[in-house]
């Protein structure tokens, strides 16, 4: 598929890739474009699967402000490194087109870059990022492999009420280097993975999900899920997935439906349980830490967390256990 909207007719469904060209603005006339823009959220995030750490970076913008995040954590001293940033809404410019592109956020003593090549190519992670106050530095040259990623999910569709969302998501092996202060972790590629999610959606003015995600290499492949509670659209398809290799070696992205989330008590870290009615996914997460984001304005709120830690259980049939990962929950009015 060249482009998501055509003739200012926006294709909705499951794509078998992402649509080379991917701007929601195309489907309103340009007397609403100014307007549509403030509504439309973008983002580009990832989040490191690795024995010692867990960890996650995103750009993101929302058209009338910008800004990008990054933190780590080590999974033996449970010491966590965070870091932020903010720019002008609509400067970091998160491409239409994502192969080939070079988005990047550039502030003083805050450098986040993704240099990504073609469909099927490498792709290459920059982040230099100077200490402040007691947060050491982060400094990062990673190196991600797309010819042995997973099959992706690219899917647009329709949210209630009155929203739409396009994401395209997929899981790639990572090698390279992070280093946090003085201490370095070394990726490989044939142990150590990277979730993409990117997003150019049209959020509801009262927004709620829980989701979750994870993934891990079987002696076959890549085996992960992405699992989304939302008020979705009757009979559409949403960005709930499971990862896995198909008997013929190659990686499959197959669909799930009615995904639920639960708590097993109010506590913040509580253990939750996350599942599909048909059975294919039926997963526990136990969170090692989170990190909370509440802001109460005159008619916007977003009261948010999300939780990091691992997720045990069965993804179709294997079992998965203690595979890091991470869970969020955002309720909102935007």
């Amino acid at each position: 598929m060249e482009t998501l909207v055509t003739h200012g007719h926006r294709a909705t469904g499951l794509f078998d890739v992402r649509p080379t060209r991917v701007n929601p603005l195309d489907a309103f006339p340009a007397p609403r474009r100014a307007v549509q823009r403030l509504r439309l959220k973008e983002w580009i995030g990832w989040t490191f699967m690795h024995p010692e750490l867990s960890a996650s970076m995103i750009l993101q913008d929302a058209n009338y402000l910008a800004s990008s995040e990054i933190y780590v954590r080590d999974a033996v001293s449970q010491r966590l490194t965070q870091h932020s940033a903010s720019a002008r809404g609509g400067s970091l410019q998160l491409p239409e087109a994502f192969y080939g592109s070079s988005p990047k956020i550039d502030r003083p003593g805050y450098r986040i870059a993704y240099d990504l090549g073609p469909l099927g190519g490498i792709h290459r992670l920059h982040v230099d990022i100077a200490a402040k106050g007691d947060e050491p530095a982060i400094r990062a040259e990673l190196e991600l492999d797309g010819a042995g990623s997973s099959a992706p999910l690219s899917v647009s569709q329709p949210l209630l009420p009155r929203g739409q969302m396009y994401t395209h998501k997929l899981v790639f092996p990572v090698s390279g280097s992070l280093s946090v202060g003085e201490h370095t972790y070394e990726f490989r590629a044939d142990r150590d993975l990277v979730i993409l999610d990117e997003h150019k959606t049209f959020l509801p003015y009262r927004t709620h999900w829980l989701w979750g995600t994870f993934a891990e290499r079987h002696e076959d492949g890549i085996v992960g899920a992405n699992f989304c509670e939302r008020p979705d659209a009757p009979g559409t398809p949403g960005e709930s997935c499971l990862w896995l290799p198909d008997p013929s070696g190659r990686p499959a992205c197959i669909g799930l439906d009615e995904v639920a989330f639960v708590a097993e008590s109010d506590e913040p870290l509580a253990r939750w349980h996350g599942f599909s009615h048909d059975g294919l996914l039926d997963v526990t997460f136990t969170p090692d830490g989170r990190k909370d984001v509440k802001h109460q304005l005159l008619v916007a709120a977003i009261d948010y967390w999300q939780l990091y830690g691992t997720w045990s259980g069965t993804v179709a049939g294997r079992r998965v256990t203690q595979v890091r990962g991470v869970m969020e929950k955002m309720d909102a009015r935007l």
